[in-house]
């Protein structure tokens, strides 16, 4: 990723921070709207710690983007651990589609073209990476 686009991401990440929460459950409620059957994978999560930990997640993915390489093999393991849950390849399209409505929708007009850029940028890398360690698991 350039150096731009990192700080770009970083500097957003930390304008939704104070409205964590609310965010992570404008995100789950914007993914079970794309697709109702993704409910199911949460049937028996308590939704305030997952909102808790997705926030989390994101965040220790945001704050290491300058180390991606240090980064790849936790990012990798989050993949594989996420087959157990019944997550597939499809689903990293949802969670994208939802994830950058949610910035969208907490940055507000600071949601410009290279901010959405950035950001699925950003996304792509990682979702490829979870999906690489789940195709790890596989073989």
């Amino acid at each position: 990723m350039h150096p731009t686009d990192v700080a770009l991401v970083q500097r957003t990440w930390k304008q939704i921070l104070p409205i964590s929460d609310d965010a992570a459950q404008l995100f789950y409620s914007r993914l079970f709207e794309i697709d109702p059957t993704l409910r199911k994978l949460f049937a028996h999560s308590d939704m305030a710690e997952q909102r808790r930990k997705l926030m989390m997640i994101i965040g220790m993915a945001v704050r290491s983007l300058d180390q991606l390489d240090d980064l790849i093999p936790a990012v990798e393991a989050l993949g594989r651990k996420h087959v157990a849950y019944g997550v597939t390849n499809e689903h990293y399209d949802t969670v994208a589609s939802a994830l950058i409505w949610t910035l969208e929708q907490g940055l507000g007009s600071g949601f410009t073209a290279q901010v959405r850029s950035a950001w699925t940028e950003t996304y792509t890398i990682l979702a490829s990476v979870m999906q690489r360690g789940a195709q790890q698991l596989a073989a």
